[in-house]
């Protein structure tokens, strides 16, 4: 599948970029630079350590910090603003808020922004219960050959 690339390439760049590879890249917008957070407040604390903050001008943030009062309502608009803004290039969601939302993930296709699920300090990650991996062992497996799915 090819898209058109919004996407310039620097002939210095320390990459190895074939044609093929420039070709191939599929990022719609050169506006999609921030990371945004969904998860517990331990883990947010650190991605604000190391600066991953964003509030613009009409004080809105790129992080929802869950604990056990917040609303899975809450999350959900959250998830669909975040999915929504062309600002954001990915959406880091700890795995145990992503459960609560589950069917929202699940349903989730687009590639920019993308969804990673990440552990936490009180949740462990689960490789069992995330969908992306699940996809990727798909398209790995004899039954996604035999399908001629690909």
């Amino acid at each position: 599948m090819k898209v058109s690339r919004d996407v310039t390439f620097d002939e210095k760049s320390s990459w190895d970029w074939t044609d093929q590879d420039k070709e191939q890249v599929q990022i719609p917008s050169q506006n999609s630079t921030l990371i945004a957070m969904i998860a517990d407040e331990d883990t947010i604390t650190g991605f604000l350590l190391v600066g991953m903050v964003n509030v613009d001008l009409r004080r809105k943030t790129n992080y929802l910090i869950v604990d056990s009062k917040t609303m899975v309502k809450k999350i959900e608009d959250t998830f669909k603003e975040f999915t929504a803004r062309e600002d954001i290039a990915i959406v880091l969601i700890s795995q145990y808020v992503a459960s609560m939302i589950r069917f929202l993930v699940d349903s989730y296709n687009n590639l920019v922004p993308t969804i990673l699920e990440i552990p936490s300090k009180d949740h462990p990650y689960d490789p069992t219960h995330d969908f992306f991996l699940s996809r990727v062992k798909y398209l790995f497996s004899a039954e996604s050959v035999a399908s001629g799915w690909r």
